[in-house]
């Protein structure tokens, strides 16, 4: 059997349609987060501060903005995170979302910003 490569992902735009910002001219640093959502689980309203980017192992997660707008992402679909942007994550599904998210960031630098004041 020979190496099959496919490619999951190539956007300059999030999944709200906003124009991914330009890298920052430091040195840079990679970070891999997994996060498991149990059934019914939403994170805090947070925004990140550089671009990411994710693949959703398991499950279907649902991020809302604090707009009002929203998604839904299901197992194996490929997403572009909003940057700059309050919003949440939820496992609004039957079984716990699993999501690997990979964020290009630079030393010293918080990926997300918490907003607890939001509640």
């Amino acid at each position: 059997m020979a190496l099959q490569s496919t490619e999951l992902l190539r956007a300059s735009h999030s999944w709200d349609g906003a124009t991914l910002p330009a890298y920052p001219s430091a040195p840079a640093e990679l970070v891999a987060n997994r996060m498991v959502f149990p059934v019914g689980e939403k994170t805090g309203w947070h925004h990140h501060t550089v671009i990411n980017f994710g693949i959703v192992e398991q499950g279907d997660l649902t991020i809302v903005c604090q707009d009002g707008s929203e998604h839904t992402f299901h197992q194996g679909e490929a997403l572009v995170e909003v940057v700059g942007t309050i919003h949440r994550g939820e496992n609004r599904g039957t079984k716990p979302v699993i999501l690997n998210m990979f964020y290009a960031s630079t030393p010293g630098v918080d990926i997300t910003v918490q907003h607890p004041e939001l509640g």
